[in-house]
């Protein structure tokens, strides 16, 4: 059975770093696409990280360009995502995912696991 875990979410001041990690089971990450999502209120799932299987290749959305930091550490099998000058705008809940395939999927729908996801509140 697979399944991702995400843990690290919590409610931080805004300029605060918080450090988000995706365990797996049933799956191993070195062989996959793996990405972060999020989710704020009113607001449409966006990719906001993401590196492919090869560890390769990297993106991050404009938004948190300079800020945020997606690894992958094969020998526990967890990604994380390093979140540094947090502002509200970041608040949202965090979600993991991973897809099969050779190129880094862009799109939610790509992705085939996904995590419950964590909160993350940044307040002012």
């Amino acid at each position: 059975q697979v399944q991702l875990v995400e843990s690290g979410g919590g409610l931080v001041q805004a300029g605060d770093s918080l450090r988000l990690s995706c365990a797996a089971s049933g799956l191993t990450f070195s062989n996959l696409n793996t990405a972060w999502f999020r989710q704020g209120p009113g607001k449409e799932r966006e990719l906001v990280a993401a590196i492919s299987w090869s560890a390769g290749v990297s993106y991050s959305a404009d938004s948190v360009k300079g800020r945020f930091v997606i690894s992958r550490d094969d020998a526990k099998n967890t990604v994380a995502l390093q979140m540094n000058s947090l502002t509200p705008e970041d608040t949202a809940v965090y979600y993991c995912a991973a897809a099969r395939g050779v190129m880094l999927p862009k799109t939610r729908y790509d992705y085939n696991y996904w995590g419950q996801g964590t909160q993350v509140t940044v307040s002012s």
